[in-house]
């Protein structure tokens, strides 16, 4: 049975202002058969391996340990980010 992983660079949270944490790539697998646990509702799975998530600090590092270890993965390439470059004097001048 192979075990298919997605590769990422995490978004920052709503509840940073910096870009803290966000330098890691995560190596996430994906959940097998999902099921509903039927007291709290809460999705739930026998699969230990969806509970794993491993960081390294570059995209080839990540991409190469999927490879070694014979993991089919997606890579998910992150968005560039735009950045608007703004002054305080221009609340003032409109």
């Amino acid at each position: 049975m192979k075990k298919k992983a997605k590769i990422y660079k995490p978004n920052k949270t709503a509840m940073q202002s910096g870009l803290g944490k966000t330098d890691k790539w995560i190596l996430e697998f994906e959940t097998d058969n999902p099921t509903k646990n039927p007291l709290m509702g809460w999705e739930s799975s026998a699969d230990t391996y969806s509970e794993l998530k491993l960081e390294f600090s570059t995209k080839e590092l990540a991409v190469t340990y999927a490879k070694k270890k014979k993991i089919n993965f997606e890579l998910i390439e992150p968005k560039k980010r735009r950045f608007v470059k703004k002054s305080y004097a221009d609340n003032f001048l409109n």
